[in-house]
């Protein structure tokens, strides 16, 4: 048993309903099973693949997916998803099957391995790993942490937060669970697992399974002072896999970073980590007037040196520029097979230097298609 998995403690006091009442929408069942079959019609069979399936609705409140239905399934939910900007290679998702890994200490094994198979050398593989779904009474496991990696939230007596303000909540319920991490601002937080039945168990994550990259700049040598990282695979888990009428909680999935969201969002919104009046200042820019522009300047040089840095250190990563690029040729790609590409508009235009992209000049139909992800828990 490795030594991070002997810090899984049980905490019965904190349990969530164990009880799932809802049965799958024989409607929603349907529409999946013609869509699956419509897309791989060298299958056959589907008229006897939906008489099953109604049967076991019928029968059970729900159905078990085959392997390459849950592949499927899974690949099309990103397709669909209207806030991502980066659905060209759906096709390629590594679809990992762990829906017989029911117990919480199995989970936080699987969402290690997960990690660990993504990050690789660096070159992050787009990855989903699919637990047990929720069925008719019973409560699938569940991971209550955003995503896998994420760094703590500190609080202090005088109310400000050291580390990443969005995380302040979920770091005081995981010291309230037993984690005593230190008070820098780059904790990595523990994994916090319901199994559905019976508390929560707390998980740290070990440092083999957590590729970071120490954020430098090409020019300005001062950036290394500054302390900045950032992890390599942006691991999503608190979101529901839905397929078919069926909800998988705790289906953790990943691609890889466009540069924008730690440059311009994580690393510089007023409420994360707010570096732009800290690389104004180191630029010697004119904070006083924002007809300055230091914030678009200080935003441009942050963006470069977190683009140089996982460049140098050999991780997947892709600006937005080329990102934008991408989309509309997936766009094309979706509009020739016939089928309609959801976007949200405002999702879909990096923020930074919206304007100089393909993406900002035209309007996107964003209608919601399944399979998809959800808002889960």
């Amino acid at each position: 048993m490795p030594t991070w998995i002997r810090s899984l403690r049980p905490f019965d006091a904190l349990a969530l309903p164990g009880v799932i009442e809802r049965t799958t929408d024989l409607r929603e069942a349907e529409r999946f099973i013609r869509l699956f079959h419509g897309e791989h019609p060298s299958e056959g069979g589907m008229h006897a693949r939906l008489r099953d399936v109604g049967r076991d609705i019928a029968r059970h409140g729900t159905y078990v997916h085959t392997f390459e239905e849950l592949q499927f399934g899974a690949r099309v939910a990103w397709r669909n998803s209207n806030r991502c900007i980066g659905r060209l290679y759906w096709k390629s998702l590594r679809v990992r099957d762990r829906r017989d890994v029911a117990g919480a200490e199995g989970v936080a094994l699987e969402c290690v391995a997960h990690l660990r198979e993504a990050t690789g050398d660096g070159k992050i593989r787009p990855t989903i790993t699919v637990f047990p779904p929720d069925v008719p009474g019973r409560r699938a496991p569940r991971v209550l942490n955003e995503q896998l990696i994420r760094y703590a939230g500190h609080r202090t007596r005088g109310g400000s937060v050291i580390g990443d303000p969005r995380q302040a909540e979920l770091t005081a319920l995981a010291r309230e669970l037993g984690w005593r991490g230190g008070l820098g601002r780059f904790d990595v937080l523990p994994l916090i697992i319901d199994p559905g039945l019976g508390g929560p168990l707390l998980c740290n994550l070990p440092g083999d399974a957590v590729l970071e990259v120490p954020i430098v700049h090409p020019v300005y040598p001062w950036f290394a002072d500054l302390g900045l990282r950032w992890h390599a695979v942006p691991a999503i888990s608190g979101m529901c896999l839905e397929i078919g009428g069926v909800c998988y909680p705790c289906a953790p999935f990943n691609g890889w970073y466009m540069g924008a969201e730690i440059g311009a969002r994580n690393l510089a919104d007023s409420d994360r980590y707010n570096q732009l009046p800290v690389v104004a200042e180191r630029l010697g820019l004119d904070t006083s007037t924002e007809r300055s522009l230091w914030r678009d300047h200080a935003l441009v040089e942050l963006n470069v040196a977190v683009l140089h840095s996982f460049e140098a250190a050999g991780v997947t990563m892709t600006d937005h520029h080329t990102e934008s690029g991408r989309f509309l040729t997936h766009l094309e790609r979706e509009e020739k097979a016939g089928r309609t590409c959801p976007a949200e508009w405002s999702w879909i235009v990096p923020p930074i230097s919206g304007g100089a992209t393909p993406v900002f000049h035209r309007s996107y139909d964003n209608p919601t298609l399944t399979p998809n992800f959800v808002p889960g828990h």
